[in-house]
């Protein structure tokens, strides 16, 4: 006799006292997983990576209603850019925290001046160079209400996108920026400027943001908790020299 259950149904006891016995045991009875009402839905949502709710949330209308409500939705994390691609998600204003840490051998391709990449390397950022704003510029239409952002390894960021999202996500009190090559000190002055719930900063291995930007920042916004390690120490971006300027510079006047 098979005992197989449909997908998604299980199996309960009913008690049934049998003739001279003390005890009582319940029949299995199956219970498919749409019958669970609302809020326990979410909670079994909640527990799932972001493919998983999208396979699960494929299998019916009523899982997909699950799937597309923005409760289930105050925290993204991705650990590749490529993944910004995907439908596996939903930004709405009930986002809270999103955070984008890709640590790729490619970070380093994208941290090289543009200028000084060859032709190869070019052409490996021209891939994903756009992905990062364009979704920052999807998050600043959507989730207004979004109160950390952490970005590391995102090297084609840039000043003009973070002073967006800051204008856009007037809640924002943590940002956290690791290793995001083209962040400047017009970064710094567009926190001043519109990171009034701001207070977190952090600007970890961003060589292009000076020492004297962050003095001014601390001037400005005294209670803000502002880390930089390395960045001020590093060596930021030059401009290319003219042809024949550096042998120029060799040569006795």
């Amino acid at each position: 006799m098979s005992t197989s259950l449909e997908p998604g149904r299980t199996r309960t006891r009913r008690r049934v006292r049998s003739p001279g016995s003390r005890h009582t045991v319940r029949p299995l009875r199956a219970m498919h997983i749409t019958q669970l009402n609302r809020e326990c839905l979410l909670h079994l949502f909640s527990f799932l990576d972001k493919d998983s709710r999208k396979n699960l949330a494929s299998t019916c209308p009523q899982l997909q209603d699950v799937f597309e409500d923005p409760a289930l939705w105050p925290l993204l994390h991705f650990r590749s850019l490529l993944e910004l691609k995907k439908d596996n998600f939903l930004l709405s204003p009930a986002l809270r925290s999103l955070s984008i840490c890709w640590h790729s051998s490619r970070v380093q391709v994208c941290s090289i001046e543009d200028w000084l990449k060859s032709a190869l390397q070019r052409s490996i950022c021209s891939r994903h160079e756009s992905l990062v704003n364009d979704f920052l510029l999807r998050v600043c239409d959507r989730c207004p209400n979004l109160a950390s952002v952490t970005l590391s390894g995102c090297g084609h960021v840039t000043d003009d996108c973070l002073a967006r999202l800051l204008r856009c996500c007037p809640r924002l009190r943590a940002l956290r920026l690791e290793n995001c090559a083209r962040v400047t000190n017009r970064t710094l002055a567009a926190v001043a400027a519109h990171g009034r719930a701001l207070q977190t900063l952090h600007v970890d291995f961003c060589r292009n943001v000076s020492a004297a930007g962050l003095r001014r920042l601390r001037a400005a916004c005294p209670r803000l908790v502002l880390r930089a390690e390395h960045s001020a120490a590093m060596i930021p971006d030059q401009l290319p020299s003219a042809p024949g300027t550096a042998l120029r510079k060799l040569l006795p006047r």
